[in-house]
Order: structure tokens, then C-alpha cells, then sequence
């Protein structure tokens, strides 16, 4: 067909690059449908179909970067600071692959990606046609549902294409994740123009006409504000402990009232984006006094998972076993079981509210009061170990002071831990991507997490995370974003390791010595190396007053350097 009339038409009559355009677009109505605004794509051939009928949807906001790993990790990003369903459209091959990091992570804390991924039909695969690998199954168990389309075609019918696609959608809605779509574009897949959806005979009216989904399974909207309360009722009498995990900022700050009246000490999670008066816990925990006195709480609340401490989690471990505890309870809807010590519990899995006033004070209130004197020796040996170099662990108990108008992207290792330590007074939106920990993908994490805020993001990362994520920074540079790097020559984490000397260095920490400038320089970013934290804070200052589109500052430390701070703070407070 070289023009398309405004009447309708069959796909019996329509060019197999037409109709993979239809079944594309489709599939991308249908997903806005079910709540996607954003669409990120790769560049490639295979997916053409997809990634024309992309540009062409009106309601979906379209990002593209070069790099399927960086691409699958911007989506994470974006779907985590919208908590909507993020499109992701890649070509065939490893460029599917390459989505894999970032469908792990998304598979283990809720976010709800929707890969399109192109491929060769059925009978170009393991006969050695190019870019042509068995993705049926590729993701494996780190999706919600995997489907392996047909390669389009008018003898199957539309409404089995939509029945099938929404199954997938809705069962995501339950469980949240990443879904899968396989979909096998037969050659050709250029063409000059092809029908609009309104357009196609075979393409139910009632769907064509509305806004709603194809079919609609009502998903659990369990409210469990009442059965909270209840708990809160039945246990104030007690010593209770609550605990702040991954928490929104908002929610954080309901469950920090909830504990001020009750009268219950409140362990936060950087993650959280808040601090209490029994802040650096992961330090004063080391104290056996600190610990038993933490050890008379008869009930945990813990808001969110996935902490941080692994002393908190083995207090937690050895506290809930023992006899005299009463309950431990969870509170978060991720999927999952979520309790990696295999505790006893309670756990609270639909949505929640906490309005002011809603409970009566605790009869124990302030019992644990004491160790808010704990959390001031931390804070207070802390500023003793600051020297006039800025160090790693300056720049993490002092991070409040610039978060300020930032959300906050926490990368993983060393940096999280410190902060998790020593920060005080945090109060931002905080980001992270503690589902499986890994150092890979922060810098696109945490780009995609502006891109769905529209705000720019402050990134603490570390250097050896920088350098698996290099080519990300493009997805930065024009943001009005900051990237904080610690660089300490490679995995100084490894430092705390009880391994032999004589191969940490080889195998574990492998230093690098690389610095940053010119990386900055590649990625037109402003770049600032501070010696001292007014001269951080300066640069921050001046990089907002300017047109300067992004700024990475570099803290450059000795190695070991953190690793010998962490182990003067830990052994002052075990010897108290």
C-alpha cells in the first residue's frame, strides 16, 4: 500500500512490516494503558517496529541511550522515583542480555519493568543466523511472567495478542517485577507508513473507542491501616523497638511520629532518608552494654526491608529467638519472603497510613532513652578522627549538609556503609539499589531516577562503581545533577576482610590508579577535586549559581584510610 485512506483496513491485506507495526503498537497502548508513561530504548534494527510506533505514541515520553546495561538500569531508575511501569525496547541478541543486571535487581525490590525485546522469528534461531540467540527464557526466575510471542501475523487474532499481554500486566500489578515479552519481528521491517490502530478492522471497538485496559483484574488493595493500629494497641504496653528501613520519605516521616509517641527508640536506615536521636547504631551496637540495654525491647516494628546494618540484623537474629520476646512484625509490600534469618513474624503487606495522633502514648515510654547517649559518642569520636584532608568518612557524617534540595542516590559498598554509621540529621528522598547490592549500574540508577522526578540527583558512588558504569555519565551530563566519588584506588571495603594480606590486594581490592578529570572532561561536566569540606561545599555553591549542566566532584583518600577510621571508631565504643 503506498498511501493509507482514512478507512479502515484489514491486516489480510496489509504488508508483514505493517502488521509487526500494529502488534508494536499494540503493545505499547496497551501498557500506557496500564500506567506507563516512559519509554526507554537502544538503538538497533530488529526493533524498528517497536521503536517507531514509540516515538509516534503521543502519551509516552521517550528516553534513548546507547548502552542496553545503562538503558535497563535508567528504567530501574525512573520506575523507582515514579513507582510506575517503565517500558524498556531493546534489538535481538545480546542486547537482551544486557538487560540482565538491571531486570535482577528490579525482580527483587518491586520495580515494574516492561522489556520488549526483539528478536529473529522462530526459524532463524540456532541455525546460525546472525544476532540470533534463544532469548525465550533468558531472564529466567528474575521476572514476574515471561512471554514468547508469535512472530506477528493477521491469522492470529489481536484480541489473543491483548488477552495475552494484559495477563502479564496484571499479574505485574500483583506482584510487581518485570515482565518479559518476547517479540520476533519477520523481515522486512522498513516501511513508509502504516495504519493507526483506529485505522484496523480487526481491532475490537469498544477497545479502540476507551481508555481502559483490554481486560482488568482487579488487583489486592488491601488497606491494612486498621490491622496496624490494632498491633501499635495491642503491644504499647510493652518496650517496643521500631526499625526504618526502605521507606519513601513521606512514609518515613510517619512512622518517626508514630515512634515519638509512642515513646520508642527508632533505628533508621540511610535508606529511609531520616535520622533519629539513636542514629550510628551499626557502631554502638559493638558495645555488649549498648546491646543488652537495646536487648530489653519485647516487640520490633520494622518499616521496610533490605537494611543496610548487618549488626542490626544480628541483633535482630539473636533477640527474636530468645524466650522472653514477644512479637516481631514487618511492615512493607514487596514480594517476597523478606526475612533472611527465617524469623518468626507478623507481617503487614498491604497499603498503610499513620495519622498523627492515631495511638496513645506507650506505658514505657522513653525506656530506652539511655542510648541516645551512645549515639552522641559515635557523632563525637567522629568529629575526632576529621583532619584537615577530607576524608571518606567526613564527607559521609556530614552528608546532610548538602543533600538539601537533592534527592539523594546512595551507591553500594563502602560509601552506604559509612553513612549508615555516622550520618546524622538526614532528611532527603533516598534511592538505592539494595535488592542484590550490586556496584553496577548506580550512575544510570540514579540518572533514571531524576529523569522520573525531574529533579536533579545527588550520587554518592564509589570509584571502582564509577568505572563499571563509565559510559552512563551521558545519561547525566545534562541533568543539573552531582556525582560525589569517593576514590580510594579501588575496593577498600576489602580492607576489613580477614583474609590473607598477601593476596587482598591482587584479588580483592585491585587498585587501579585512575583519577577522574578527563572523565569529566569527556562528558562535558564541571569538575572540582576539594581538599577540604568547605571547599566541597563551595563547589556545590558555585555549580548551582552557574549554567553548568552537571558537576563530578572527586574526593580523593589514601587507601586504607577508611578502613582504619571505621576500626578507631568501633574499638573506642567496644571499649567503653
Amino acid at each position: 500500500m503506498s498511501e493509507l485512506s482514512p478507512e479502515q483496513v484489514s491486516l489480510q491485506h496489509l504488508s508483514q512490516a505493517q502488521i509487526n507495526r500494529v502488534w508494536s503498537s499494540v503493545l505499547l497502548e496497551e501498557a500506557s494503558r496500564f500506567g506507563a508513561k516512559h519509554v526507554c530504548i537502544a538503538p538497533g534494527s530488529r526493533s524498528t517496529p517497536l521503536a517507531l510506533e514509540a516515538i509516534e505514541h503521543k502519551e509516552l515520553i521517550l528516553h534513548t541511550h546507547f548502552d542496553e546495561r545503562g538503558l535497563g538500569f535508567f528504567a530501574l531508575g525512573i520506575a523507582k522515583s515514579t513507582q510506575q511501569p517503565v517500558i524498556v525496547i531493546v534489538t535481538s541478541g545480546t542486547a537482551v542480555a544486557n538487560l540482565l543486571p538491571a531486570v535482577v535487581e528490579a525482580n527483587l525490590t518491586g520495580e515494574k519493568l516492561i522489556l520488549l525485546t526483539a528478536d529473529r522469528p522462530v526459524e532463524l534461531v540456532g541455525v546460525g543466523a546472525n544476532q540470533a540467540i534463544v532469548q525465550k527464557g533468558i531472564f529466567s526466575s528474575h521476572v514476574s511472567k515471561a512471554l514468547a510471542l508469535p512472530s506477528p501475523s493477521a491469522e492470529v487474532d489481536v484480541g489473543w495478542l491483548l488477552c495475552q499481554f494484559d495477563e502479564a500486566l496484571n499479574r505485574q500489578a500483583t506482584l510487581k517485577g518485570p515482565i518479559h515479552i518476547n517479540c520476533p519481528f519477520p523481515e522486512p521491517l522498513y516501511v513508509a507508513d502504516s495504519p493507526r490502530l483506529a485505522q484496523v478492522a480487526e481491532l475490537p471497538k469498544h477497545w479502540l473507542i476507551g481508555k481502559s485496559p483490554f481486560s482488568i483484574c482487579t488487583a489486592d488493595a488491601t488497606d491494612d491501616s486498621d490491622a496496624l493500629l490494632h498491633f501499635v494497641q495491642q503491644h504499647r504496653h510493652l518496650k517496643g523497638l521500631i526499625i526504618v528501613g526502605r521507606l519513601a520519605l513521606e512514609k518515613a516521616e510517619q512512622v518517626k511520629a508514630l515512634a515519638e509517641q509512642l515513646g520508642w527508640p527508632i533505628l533508621c536506615d540511610p535508606q529511609s532518608g531520616i535520622s533519629s536521636d539513636w542514629s550510628c547504631y551499626d557502631v554502638w551496637l559493638q558495645n555488649k552494654a549498648h546491646q543488652q540495654q537495646l536487648a530489653q525491647s519485647e516487640v520490633v516494628l520494622q518499616f521496610g526491608a533490605r537494611l543496610v546494618s548487618k549488626r542490626l540484623l544480628s541483633f535482630l537474629k539473636q533477640r527474636v529467638a530468645e524466650a522472653d520476646f514477644k512479637q516481631y512484625a514487618l511492615v512493607c509490600d514487596e514480594a517476597g519472603v523478606l526475612n533472611p534469618d527465617h524469623l518468626p513474624m507478623q507481617r503487614f503487606v498491604g497499603k498503610w497510613s499513620l495519622p498523627l495522633g492515631f495511638v496513645e502514648s506507650s506505658n514505657s515510654r522513653g525506656w530506652a532513652d539511655g542510648l541516645k547517649a551512645a549515639s552522641l559518642m559515635v557523632v563525637a569520636k567522629t568529629h575526632r578522627l576529621i583532619a584537615e584532608t577530607l576524608t571518606e568518612l567526613e564527607v559521609a557524617s556530614k552528608l546532610q549538609e548538602i543533600t538539601q534540595g537533592y534527592p539523594l542516590f546512595l551507591g553500594n559498598s563502602l560509601g552506604v556503609r559509612l553513612v549508615d554509621m555516622t550520618c546524622v540529621n538526614l532528611h532527603s528522598e533516598v534511592f538505592s539499589n539494595r535488592g542484590a547490592s550490586g556496584i553496577d549500574g548506580i550512575v544510570a540508577t540514579s540518572a533514571g531516577v531524576g529523569a522520573g522526578l525531574n529533579k536533579p540527583t545527588l550520587t554518592l558512588i564509589g570509584d571502582t562503581s564509577l568505572l563499571h558504569d563509565l559510559n552512563s555519565l551521558s545519561l547525566l551530563a545534562n541533568s543539573g545533577g552531582i556525582v560525589l566519588l569517593l576514590n580510594n584506588d579501588g575496593g577498600a571495603i576489602f580492607d576489613m576482610l580477614p583474609v590473607d594480606e598477601n593476596h587482598k590486594q591482587r584479588l580483592y581490592q585491585m587498585p587501579h590508579g585512575y583519577q577522574f578529570a578527563h572523565t569529566a572532561k569527556q562528558f562535558n561536566m564541571d569538575y572540582q577535586r576539594p581538599t577540604t569540606w568547605q571547599q566541597l561545599k563551595q563547589a556545590i555553591t558555585d555549580f548551582e549559581a552557574s549554567s553548568s549542566s552537571s558537576l563530578l566532584i572527586e574526593v580523593v583518600t589514601p587507601a586504607g584510610q577508611a578502613s582504619a577510621h571505621i576500626k578507631s571508631l568501633c574499638s573506642t565504643i567496644q571499649g567503653l
